[in-house]
């Protein structure tokens, strides 16, 4: 059984289910996260939606680039967890499986491609207790103890 943060699902609502691919990235004690502005104003892990016929690894490079303009290198997976969402740029209720991985960025390539993003650099610390989502802050949370033993 995968993990659920957030929400209960409402019984009453139908929801789709949509795979994506997020990464906790880190240089030394510093994380680099994605700030999503417009309709959802909100600091998340970078990552998105696995498309039809793509791998999660495929997925996570590319959404990593399209929200911080940034290259990674030596993704590894910490595991999944789920949520239940209201997505207003498709109209549409998710059951989102989040497919966490840590990987390290490696190369700035230029500015976010994705309307709406911007590409923040914080503190490991700051960053866990600055993240939206508490799906991403447990998983954010979880390296953070890993790295102080």
């Amino acid at each position: 059984m995968i993990r659920r943060y957030g929400k209960a699902p409402n019984g009453d609502q139908r929801y789709r289910v949509r795979h994506g691919a997020y990464a906790v990235l880190l240089r030394g004690r510093s994380m680099l996260l994605t700030w999503q502005g417009g309709i959802h104003d909100e600091m998340q892990l970078p990552g998105g939606g696995i498309d039809p016929g793509e791998s999660a690894l495929r997925a996570l490079h590319r959404e990593v680039y399209e929200e911080t303009g940034w290259h990674i290198t030596a993704p590894r997976r910490l595991g999944t967890y789920r949520r239940f969402t209201w997505m207003p740029e498709y109209q549409r209720h998710a059951e989102k499986v989040c497919h966490i991985y840590l990987a390290r960025p490696t190369m700035r390539m230029g500015p976010p491609t994705e309307p709406d993003h911007s590409a923040v650099w914080m503190d490991l610390g700051q960053a866990v207790s600055r993240l939206d989502n508490t799906g991403d802050a447990a998983f954010a949370a979880g390296v953070a103890r890993w790295l102080a033993l």
